[in-house]
């Protein structure tokens, strides 16, 4: 056999090793949700020092906590157009920047309502944050890796919750008037980090090619891919899907198409959607209220308020108990990364929803059993509330956490990703804050356990739903996603890591 003969004939790839390239951009990206994270995990332990500073109700500290995620709609809606026109880049700088004036102005606060306006001003950057990061990592990814990438985001909304905890454990012991300003102030650290690392990321190839820039798609892609033939099949791909003919090879073109910067989008997606483009606008939406409503808010949010409840009073050993919460969902958020792209969203979704409803009825029963004894200190219910919490936070990371986040950045065609996920991350934020800011009076109308027997609840209705309606996207590229939703048989998801994937198949085309 001429075996000279063959390799003239049939050059092998050139391959490259450029998955820590692609690393690099998402935990550049990622970065970005810290900066959520860190305000939820300060602001637990906060409130208890801000409500003693500052003479507030109950009622107003359960606004303060919640009022954050309805501020962020203003910066999720934004978001969307503002990463269409400016680029996916730049709108990760303009999310650390309006976080570092929030962060500022909240630990400079000498009042409620000045509190109220670094709330404000810091919601918008969460709200952009929120929405930019996954649509950057999942944009930038080759569909291999993309699940365990875009899974960072919520790695990183974890990692700042425990920064949080931390910050809150760490200056507890400084004056009251002093510490939670503290607290809240140093949130402006990494947001100024960011600013400046986000400025040596490479944009979006996908927004590129919708601003005619193929010659920077292809230079982008060639660093983010496994190879030169995987860069131009995934060139091609994004070239189909934005209606830039196939021929077009120059490095600069021109893109007359107006939608390229966002217009129409809105009539499409919402006013004359295809059925397949509503499917996946219900998923993306019901997913993210899912994710919140299951109650996750109200456990990290108020955990030394439930810890409270369930029998503890000492501060230190509270604040301490959330260092234990944060340190759990760090951990097996870091778990989940690495089984997405190996098992599927499906299968760990329905999984650990099943876990989180279990924990949920424990953490419930627990819970009402210590109401039933005020005054005294039942061990055996306030064990099973403590693991019930940790149970919970640990069964959240590991599903409904980064697949929320993972699934609705990958599924939306290109054309109305950014603002469709945008409206995802609208409808996150409004039912967190609805949950943050209705939690308290809440307890008080149905009691603590009633309160998280009505959250198992919810999640029950959780599971049926994505049992019944969501498909499999693992290994599937973002222009294969309307193929895969317009299929009523679930399509079968491609191969583990280690075989030939979708995304790299020379025969593979792409999507209708």
């Amino acid at each position: 056999m001429d075996l000279d003969g063959i390799e003239a004939a049939a050059p092998p790839k050139k391959r490259h090793n450029n998955k820590c390239f692609a690393l690099g951009c998402a935990l550049l990206a990622s970065t970005t949700s810290t900066l959520m994270g860190y305000d939820i995990g300060v602001m637990s332990g906060a409130m208890m020092f801000i409500q003693e500073d500052l003479k507030v109700t109950d009622t107003q500290m359960e606004i303060l906590a919640g009022i954050l995620n309805v501020y962020s709609l203003v910066g999720s809606f934004a978001a969307g157009r503002t990463s269409d026109w400016t680029g996916r880049r730049i709108t990760i700088v303009i999310a650390a920047v309006f976080f570092f004036l929030g962060a500022l102005l909240m630990g400079l606060a000498t009042s409620y309502g000045f509190l109220m306006v670094g709330r404000f001003v810091a919601g918008i950057g969460v709200g952009y944050a929120l929405m930019i990061a996954p649509v950057y990592t999942a944009e930038v990814s080759p569909a291999r890796y993309r699940g365990f990438l875009t899974s960072f985001a919520e790695v990183f909304i974890n990692f700042g919750i425990l920064l949080g905890y931390v910050s809150n454990f760490a200056f507890s012991g400084l004056p009251h008037n002093l510490g939670w300003r503290v607290m809240l102030g140093v949130g402006a650290v990494p947001s100024a980090l960011l600013a400046f690392g986000a400025l040596v990321m490479p944009e979006s190839p996908r927004w590129l090619v919708l601003q005619g820039r193929l010659g920077d798609a292809r230079r982008v892609l060639a660093k983010t891919s496994e190879s030169d033939e995987e860069a131009e099949l995934r060139l091609s791909e994004i070239k189909e899907a934005a209606g830039i003919p196939q021929s077009c090879n120059d490095d600069v073109v021109e893109v007359t198409n107006k939608r390229s910067h966002g217009k129409g989008v809105w009539r499409d997606l919402l006013l004359r959607p295809t059925p397949v483009v509503r499917k996946m606008l219900i998923s993306t939406l019901l997913i993210h209220f899912f994710q919140q409503t299951s109650g996750i808010d109200s456990v990290v949010l108020y955990s030394p308020r439930v810890f409270e409840k369930a029998g503890m009073h000492s501060k230190s050993k509270l604040l301490a108990m959330t260092v234990a919460v944060g340190f759990t969902k760090t951990v097996f958020i870091l778990v989940a990364t690495c089984f997405l792209d190996r098992c599927g969203r499906r299968p760990l979704l329905l999984g650990g929803t099943v876990g989180m409803i279990v924990s949920l009825l424990g953490l419930a029963t627990g819970l009402t059993v210590t109401d039933h004894h005020p005054g005294q200190r039942v061990e055996w219910a306030v064990a099973i509330c403590f693991a019930s919490v940790l149970a919970y936070v640990a069964f959240f990371s590991v599903s409904l956490g980064p697949v929320t986040w993972v699934y609705t950045s990958e599924i939306l065609p290109l054309r109305l990703r950014a603002q469709g996920f945008g409206l995802g991350v609208a409808m996150n934020r409004l039912t967190s804050g609805a949950i943050s800011m209705s939690f308290l009076s809440l307890y008080k109308a149905i009691t603590i356990g009633g309160a998280f027997f009505l959250y198992c609840g919810v999640a029950t209705v959780a599971w049926v739903f994505f049992y019944t309606y969501l498909p499999e996207t693992r290994g599937r590229t973002l222009e294969e996603m309307e193929e895969v939703f317009a299929n009523k048989k679930r399509k079968t998801p491609s191969p583990p890591e280690g075989t030939q994937s979708q995304d790299q198949a020379p025969t593979a085309g792409p999507a209708a």
